[in-house]
């Protein structure tokens, strides 16, 4: 056989065999001798760091279980992602599984795949205790802070009840520079999901300095995020989740990282678990936000 023909068989075989790798995370993760888990550093109680590159946080707890199931043995890296980079890092292999707050909406479908719904969260507007801001009327004229790469402001710009009204908006880098923003009085508000807010203002220095006011703006699936080319490997976390959600796993972690003392300041967050997701423990689903706000 001609060496140069046999040369091209083997470079097509290595191309085709890299080729099917990447496209299956399994097989990736034990080639590599680790499993990447993207997680935030400053939305707790979902996910969140403890320093020292420790994460901690719903979400974390549960892709630590379901990857010691479905990848045992296999070391975990954390990886820290932000609201702007935690889809292209999913898309581009960096991050095998992403861990975070992440809504799961028509858009980000096109790019990514989500696994059932394990958490919803309302967007609503945090303040300070002694703001006179009670709803979204009273944002006329004020400062609003929310997170780069989130679709916060857009739902309230969107919202019926912010017609005619206008604010200034100003971005933090994270979730945790947003609440900095409110706290040091750039902002008169913070708009973003209820979970974190709460999980910011129990674990900031002066939780009764704060509160959540007015409408929902928006409810929102927050699902744990994989690569949209591995159905082999989303088949693997969904059968996971839903053995959690038959068999009361889900709601043991819930009630832990929402209902109990958490660290590193050991304040709960206080928020029961909601009749949506309490409806999707039952009959679990992926359908974006859109299929939840008609």
């Amino acid at each position: 056989m001609n060496k140069k023909f046999v040369l091209a068989l083997a470079l097509t075989a290595t191309a085709a065999g890299a080729f099917a790798q990447a496209n299956d995370t399994m097989a990736k993760a034990k080639a590599a001798g680790k499993v990447v888990m993207g997680v935030r550093e400053t939305s707790a109680p979902l996910s969140y760091t403890l320093g020292g590159g420790q994460f901690a946080g719903y979400h974390v707890e549960l892709c630590q279980r379901i990857l010691k199931s479905v990848l045992p043995g296999v070391p975990v890296e954390y990886v820290p992602v932000t609201s702007a980079n935690r889809i292209p890092l999913v898309q581009n292999g960096t991050v095998d599984i992403e861990c975070g707050s992440t809504t799961n909406n028509e858009t980000r479908q096109k790019d990514v795949a989500f696994a059932l719904t394990t958490y919803v969260t309302e967007v609503r507007t945090a303040v300070k205790a002694d703001s006179k801001v009670k709803s979204v009327a009273d944002l006329t004229g004020k400062t609003v802070a929310t997170t780069t790469g989130t679709t916060s402001v857009a739902l309230l710009r969107k919202n019926k009840r912010a017609q005619g009204i206008q604010f200034k908006e100003v971005y933090g880098k994270d979730h945790g520079d947003s609440f900095l923003l409110l706290e040091s009085g750039r902002a008169d508000a913070f708009v973003m999901d209820d979970n974190i807010l709460a999980g910011l203002i129990a674990g900031s220095q002066n939780p009764k300095g704060f509160k959540i006011v007015g409408e929902t703006l928006n409810v929102e699936p927050i699902a744990i995020m994989v690569r949209k080319d591995d159905p082999k490997f989303k088949g693997a976390v969904d059968d996971y989740i839903k053995k959690a959600m038959k068999d009361g796993e889900l709601k043991l972690l819930y009630t832990k990282w929402f209902l109990q003392p958490i660290p590193p300041k050991n304040v709960a967050v206080n928020l029961p678990m909601g009749k949506i997701l309490t409806e999707l423990v039952k009959s679990p689903n992926n359908k974006p936000a859109e299929a939840f706000n008609q």
